[in-house]
């Protein structure tokens, strides 16, 4: 069994990175890819303790991207070689952006008479900061009890704060990554919210015709039928099949590393081998 999509404390979870690998050993998965926002610091310090373990590690990276409106994220994989020179300088541009939301979100809550500072919560999420670092800061002044509530109430797109992301344009991050050396996948493509799936294979259709690689099929979000969907959309448009819990750690508790929500993946080794292959 593998996961390829997980989250270290170099971005939003909340496992360092070798406390992430030794989970991941502990539970006999053949392979791991650590996808943090933005950065490579989580893989790149999970390296020594995979190598450690036996584990089989694996370098990606989730970017946040704008499309018709709407934030989708991508996910690039760097399966045969590390990521070039050049899309690393690229992704110190999404980390400057990142930062810039965070000082205009902080400006936000504080109008809302909220007492809470940037330091408080870069304490937290150090140079990645990010939304999920603000919700503990919120929950740990009792201004809400679940990160779910501080999402709803402030940080999320209808919250009291919501603040958007300078992000880049989908298109030009499928050209970065794959220019890159990587292997651009729509991630959790359910949260696109497409309730007209003619849309949605439709946006499937455009975005493989930009160059898109691959599809994440199997995550802990998506309904059988839903994976189902993805798997025939793949098919049809000769993407790459992915898959992965997505897992944050304790911010994410009903999410498993591995087995996904209430054990709803079991992604087999072959997955992997195909994808090296494509």
């Amino acid at each position: 069994m593998i996961d390829l999509h997980s989250h270290t404390t170099a971005s939003d979870g909340t496992d360092a990175p070798e406390e992430l690998v030794a989970r991941a050993s502990a539970l006999g998965l053949e392979a791991l890819a650590i996808t943090d926002h933005d950065t490579f610091t989580g893989y790149e310090k999970a390296v020594p303790a995979a190598k450690q373990s036996g584990l089989e590690l694996l370098c990606g990276i989730e970017l946040s991207t704008r499309h018709m409106g709407k934030t989708i994220h991508l996910l690039g994989y760097f399966f045969d070689a590390p990521p070039t020179p050049e899309f690393r300088e690229w992704v110190i541009f999404m980390q400057q952006s990142r930062r810039d939301r965070n000082i205009k979100l902080i400006a936000n809550l504080q109008a809302l008479s909220v007492d809470i500072t940037l330091a408080e919560v870069e304490d937290i999420g150090r140079s990645m900061t990010g939304r999920p670092h603000f919700a503990q800061v919120l929950m740990r002044k009792g201004y809400v009890t679940s990160v779910q509530q501080a999402f709803n109430e402030y940080l999320g797109d209808e919250g009291r704060a919501h603040t958007e992301r300078e992000s880049v344009a989908l298109l030009e991050a499928i050209g970065k990554v794959n220019g890159g050396g990587g292997l651009s996948v729509l991630a959790h493509p359910i949260r696109i919210g497409k309730k007209d799936l003619a849309q949605e294979e439709a946006l499937v259709a455009e975005l493989r015709d930009a160059g898109l690689s691959g599809i994440e099929v199997w995550h802990s979000d998506h309904r059988p039928a839903d994976m189902e969907r993805y798997a025939g959309y793949a098919s049809t448009y000769g993407l790459a099949v992915t898959g992965g819990s997505d897992f944050h750690g304790f911010v994410k508790p009903n999410i498993n590393l591995g087995t996904g929500a209430g054990g709803n993946l079991a992604i087999p080794r072959s997955v992997l081998d195909s994808l090296r292959r494509s």
